[in-house]
């Protein structure tokens, strides 16, 4: 684990509370930082304040008020200071047009958010074991 937080960008109360929980579950202690909307998420990583500790992962959905998540996505990617910063789609969405269009903007992974909660405490305890304990930071990242 890192001491660098999670960016969640979720819109739905439920899903929210259902993946903060998941990630309690599977001991993942990293502070999480909640935006409910695409502007609020791009408000926190381009926060000049905040520019030298960006979040360890950002989970985005893709379904979100204001700023859509794939225009999210490409602003990250496009923008020098985020490019590289690791975005996981994390999506009820099994249209083939939204996965093909998150991994054509750069996401990392794309993860359909299982219905069930023993399978969304799995999916999320796999995305913590890679993400924060098994995945390196590139050099120069706190």
């Amino acid at each position: 684990m890192t001491d660098r937080p999670i960016l969640l960008v979720e819109d739905n109360a439920d899903d929210e509370k259902l993946t903060l929980r998941a990630l309690r579950k599977n001991n993942i202690l990293n502070d999480v930082v909640v935006a409910r909307d695409g502007v609020e998420a791009l408000d926190y990583l381009f926060d000049p304040d905040r520019s030298l500790l960006l979040p360890q992962v950002v989970l985005l959905d893709l379904n979100l008020p204001r700023i859509n998540g794939v225009e999210v996505l490409r602003r990250v990617r496009s923008d020098e200071r985020t490019k590289i910063l690791p975005v996981v789609i994390l999506s009820s969405s099994r249209q083939e047009e939204d996965i093909a269009r998150s991994y054509t903007y750069g996401a990392n992974a794309y993860v359909r958010k299982p219905v069930e909660f023993a399978e969304f405490i799995d999916a999320v305890r796999t995305l913590g074991l890679f993400w924060l304990l098994l995945s390196e930071s590139p050099p120069g990242r706190r």
